[in-house]
């Protein structure tokens, strides 16, 4: 009977962040200047722990994407999944998840990463996605998240509700940051940080 192998994308699949990258080639420069000067309080504020990564995530969403063409976004995101996102990814993570599918397993990403440009990346590599997505009406972004963030709870929310967890023997889940916890929870198999925790941990 084929597995589930659920996986965070930023930091363990990829090297790094990559919402900052994809900010940074997706968004006009003059957006770049004026957000980087009116968000800076809640980026600080995010750093000493006193804003949530969810309302800064939210903030630059709002400042960078209202108004723009869906369309435009969409290229935007094809090229950066296609150009540099390979320079990105852990071999090792790669490797695991080549290993899952060779096992005929169900492999998902489960990010809270914008669909832009992780569902042409998925869809290259033959992965089920599951993660955050911009809101759009009449062809432009609102500056929305449609819906919840797919970040902490959320994660294990989504992918109970796509998922019938008892449909399989096993459940593997990996993940990086204390944010995928909730993720990692579900799994009978739970690696962070590419290390297999213990069951009793």
């Amino acid at each position: 009977m084929p597995d589930l192998a659920l996986f965070d994308f930023d930091g363990t699949i990829t090297t790094r962040e990559t919402m900052p990258g994809f900010m940074h080639r997706a968004v006009p420069g003059w957006r770049l200047a004026c957000g980087g000067l009116l968000l800076a309080p809640w980026v600080l504020g995010y750093r000493r722990g006193r804003v949530s990564g969810v309302a800064v995530r939210a903030a630059i969403v709002r400042f960078g994407f209202a108004g723009v063409p869906l369309t435009q976004l969409q290229a935007h995101g094809e090229a950066f999944a296609a150009e540099v996102l390979p320079a990105e990814l852990r071999p090792q993570a790669m490797a695991r998840i080549r290993w899952h599918q060779r096992q005929g397993d169900t492999v998902v990403v489960v990010s809270g990463g914008l669909d832009v440009y992780l569902a042409p990346w998925c869809r290259a590599q033959g992965l089920a996605l599951i993660c955050s997505t911009l809101e759009h009406r009449h062809g432009r972004l609102t500056g929305r998240y449609l819906g919840a963030q797919c970040v902490g709870e959320e994660k294990a929310h989504q992918v109970r509700a796509r998922y019938e967890l008892a449909a399989y023997e096993r459940v593997y889940a990996y993940g990086d940051t204390h944010e995928d916890l909730p993720l990692l929870g579900l799994a009978h198999h739970r690696f962070y940080r590419g290390q297999e925790l213990r069951a009793d941990a």
